[in-house]
């Protein structure tokens, strides 16, 4: 055999073996993505059921803590209750329902501009909107803690009037955020659906309000809901902003587990932890299955 003929088998045999390197790597990669992402998740649901307060080892399995949220008693050593824990878990619902529903309507209404209309400005809205998505939560928090801190100086200052931060404040944040989700959800429905089906109604004489509650509300009434449970969630989970734009009284569920924490690490906090994950986990769920049901009838 030459020596130009060992050169090429050589490199055959090394290319074969980078192949089912690259090919292993490929098929590890995944696993290993998840993992990192969903043992810490799984580690949290397992010591929820730990016989022991400690976290060092399982010692065996207990629904004893989630009986504790029950019984109102959550953590013998901290000063919290189950009452209180259920008063945040309302102010969660409160704010999230509230702002769910605003920015629902305002993100259909920016996504069917954004996806129908021709104007100016079009294009610098479109990167407006997916600001809140792509900045840190961290940044947003603070923005909107400066920027109340300036309104409320700003009103005192013509109104007399001192505003304190409070649900207001909560549920404005919220929807700064919610909205751009909403939108995004529903333009993507709004990208799916045939523009012939509009243009057939008009041309059978409906104007464009007929048009829409006829045609393309319906057709769109999937990706509605599927962002609005998206933002419900969002806005159910969300801490940071809450932390920074909350005042007196509006304990929200994420912030009290945070003041759970602050205290003592109690076995009770992995509970409503998993608790408030099975919850949003459920609740994207829906969503998802509500896309994929709209793209599948598209």
């Amino acid at each position: 055999m030459s020596a130009q003929a060992l050169v090429n088998e050589g490199a055959l045999r090394r290319n074969r073996r980078v192949k089912r390197l690259g090919g292993l790597g490929l098929w590890l990669n995944p696993l290993v993505a998840y993992f990192f992402l969903w043992a810490p998740i799984l580690v949290l649901v397992l010591f929820s059921f730990n016989q022991s307060k400690s976290v060092a080892s399982f010692t065996g399995f207990t629904l004893q803590w989630y009986s504790n949220i029950l019984n109102n008693v959550v953590g013998a050593e901290s000063a919290f209750s189950t009452e209180l824990m259920l008063n945040a878990f309302r102010n969660s619902l409160f704010v999230g329902t509230i702002a769910t529903a605003i920015a629902t309507v305002l993100g259909a209404m920016i996504a069917l501009a954004m996806a129908r209309g021709s104007f100016p400005g079009k294009r610098l809205l479109d990167g407006l909107l997916f600001l809140p998505v792509v900045i840190p939560e961290i940044t947003q928090a603070i923005s909107l803690a400066i920027f109340f801190k300036v309104a409320f100086d700003w009103m005192h200052l013509l109104s007399g009037e001192r505003m304190f931060p409070g649900f207001h404040t909560i549920i404005m944040a919220h929807v700064t955020f919610n909205i751009s989700y909403v939108a995004i959800v529903v333009r993507a429905r709004l990208a799916d659906m045939d523009p012939t089906l509009e243009e057939a109604a008009s041309d059978l004489g409906a104007n464009p309000w007929q048009t829409f509650w006829r045609v393309t509300f319906p057709l769109i009434l999937p990706g509605v809901v599927a962002g609005a449970l998206l933002a419900f969630t969002l806005s159910l989970d969300d801490f940071v902003i809450t932390f920074f734009t909350s005042g007196v009284g509006t304990t929200t569920l994420p912030v009290f587990v945070y003041g759970l924490l602050k205290l003592t690490v109690t076995p009770e906090v992995n509970a409503i932890s998993t608790i408030m994950m099975l919850l949003s986990t459920f609740l994207v769920g829906i969503s998802l299955a509500l896309q994929g049901r709209g793209a599948s009838q598209s």
